[in-house]
């Protein structure tokens, strides 16, 4: 498919958008390699920061992880951690350090989900990998 540079979205936009099709679609499974910057170059005859682009907005969805090494990935949809909680409790979000990310194996675009219950100390869960449930 070719992109349109003179469209009203930028190209990167509409790169993600294509490969966001292709996922949707199954084309690129969970946990399949999709093409690298390189490949992205050439196949959609962008430029460097394009495919860059692309491949963040991705990852800001959550649809892709890169791991060093390995290049970019379609995340799975592993089972989830579901923690139970309180109404009391306080939930928010945060994002990791860049020593937390690389001691717990953490993607770029992966937040924490942080839980405070009353007198307990602060609980750190991925955010792609838990479910929040309310006691009644």
């Amino acid at each position: 498919m070719k992109l349109d540079p003179s469209g009203d979205r930028s190209l990167y936009l509409q790169l993600a958008d294509v490969l966001r099709a292709k996922i949707e679609a199954g084309e690129y499974r969970p946990g399949q390699k999709i093409p690298s910057e390189s490949q992205l170059i050439g196949e959609y005859e962008v430029g460097r920061n394009t495919a860059r682009g692309a491949l963040a907005e991705l990852r800001k969805e959550g649809l892709i992880v890169t791991l060093r090494r390995r290049g970019s990935i379609v995340r799975s949809d592993e089972e989830k951690t579901i923690v139970w909680v309180d109404k009391s409790a306080r939930i928010s979000a945060r994002t990791p350090s860049s020593h937390e990310r690389q001691e717990q194996g953490i993607p770029e675009g992966v937040s924490f989900l942080v839980v405070q219950r009353k007198g307990k100390p602060e609980e750190l869960y991925r955010g792609d990998q838990t479910d929040v449930q309310f006691d009644d």
